[in-house]
């Protein structure tokens, strides 16, 4: 009996080691799977590729100038007189208004005494021309009775013969009508005209003003035609022409004019190898000194395509879609703008990427999105 209890015993132990043994043995040999890394497969914005002419759009800025302006000085001394208007900046004038007068009254006399000299001479050579050379003494007649001391001396009629010139010049009126035009001229000189109609822009001198020989009064300018001067890269000097259109905005965009190339320099700046050229615009609304972006058409660049700067790579690569999967694509850039680019040598219906992928490489498999792409 005590035999079978431990023969029993003994077999309890060995079957519960024997079962510790097996479980081991079992949860060993159980291997968990590594988990699979889940495929991440990128949605891309496409386009299709159609090589059309593409128009070179070349921009440019600058300050709008008038295209006539007149600086006013004096050319002789005096004291500025008052005139119908104010002599002040943004006043208006006609063509031919008097802008300046200046006080000629004592220049005026020497002049009326010069010309009386003029009349007393010809008047004191008619006995002479009634007897000897009677055959011209009637159109210096008619000239006498058409003299006006207050008008501009009229010229002398016209000498005909050797006798009647030697005649007329050996009493010295030749001498003094010449000497009377040279007054009348300077005479001109104290009152300053409008050339043309338009607006002071800056004055230096006030009405009572004693103004000199040679100083600055203030600057004229023509308020109906301005002028953009602009630089150009000279690739594209010989491609300007002359009387080409051009469009030109202000610089908050809100108002456009059109405008015309009206001269073209020959010259190129040789620090920024550029060219000037000089666009005229007229628009009552325009003022000097405003400023206006321009953009000039200089060619048209056929087989080519135009996409956003940010997709070309470096080395002159973009990618492309080929069955899923990016691909680098070499490419020919001809023209830059700050946000595009226009390239040749893409092959018409290949389908590039049309905006940028983030982390993007060759090989990477992506899914194109199917719908409207979003504007750029």
């Amino acid at each position: 009996m005590d035999t079978r209890k431990i023969v029993l015993s003994i077999l309890g132990v060995v079957l519960i080691a024997l079962s510790f043994y097996f479980a081991k043995v079992i949860i060993d040999s159980k291997t968990t799977p590594a988990p699979r890394p889940n495929r991440v497969v990128k949605t891309v914005f496409v386009d299709t590729v159609q090589n059309t002419s593409i128009p070179i759009v070349v921009p440019a800025n600058g300050n709008l100038v008038a295209r006539q302006r007149m600086e006013l000085f004096s050319e002789v001394q005096g004291v500025f007189k008052r005139g119908n208007k104010l002599f002040k900046p943004g006043q208006a004038y006609r063509a031919g208004e008097l802008i300046i007068g200046i006080d000629a009254a004592e220049y005026r006399a020497s002049v009326q005494s010069a010309k009386s000299n003029l009349y007393n001479l010809i008047t004191s050579i008619m006995p002479d021309l009634r007897l000897d050379y009677p055959e011209v003494s009637p159109k210096w007649q008619q000239y006498l009775s058409g003299f006006d001391m207050d008008k501009v001396t009229p010229a002398l009629p016209e000498m005909t013969s050797e006798k009647e010139r030697y005649f007329i010049s050996g009493r010295g009126i030749l001498t003094s009508y010449y000497n009377v035009k040279n007054l009348e001229e300077r005479l001109a000189k104290y009152n300053i005209r409008a050339p043309f109609a338009g607006v002071l822009t800056e004055t230096l001198v006030t009405e009572g003003t004693l103004i000199r020989s040679g100083q600055k009064l203030g600057e004229f300018i023509d308020t109906e035609v301005y002028e953009l001067e602009v630089a150009i890269p000279k690739t594209y000097s010989d491609m300007l022409r002359i009387g080409e259109a051009v469009e030109l905005t202000n610089l908050e965009r809100t108002q456009s004019y059109t405008g015309r190339v009206a001269r073209i320099n020959s010259r190129v700046d040789q620090t920024s190898q550029t060219i000037t050229a000089f666009i005229e615009v007229r628009d009552r609304s325009l003022k000097e000194g405003m400023y206006l972006e321009a953009s000039l058409s200089a060619k048209e660049e056929p087989d080519a395509i135009e996409i956003s700067r940010s997709l070309l790579l470096e080395n002159d690569q973009i990618f492309v879609v080929r069955d899923s999967v990016l691909d680098l694509m070499d490419v020919k850039p001809v023209y830059f703008t700050d946000k595009s680019v226009v390239l040749k040598a893409v092959p018409d219906g290949t389908t590039i990427v049309s905006r940028p992928v983030v982390g993007a490489y060759a090989g990477m498999l992506v899914k194109i999105f199917q719908g409207d792409s979003p504007a750029n």
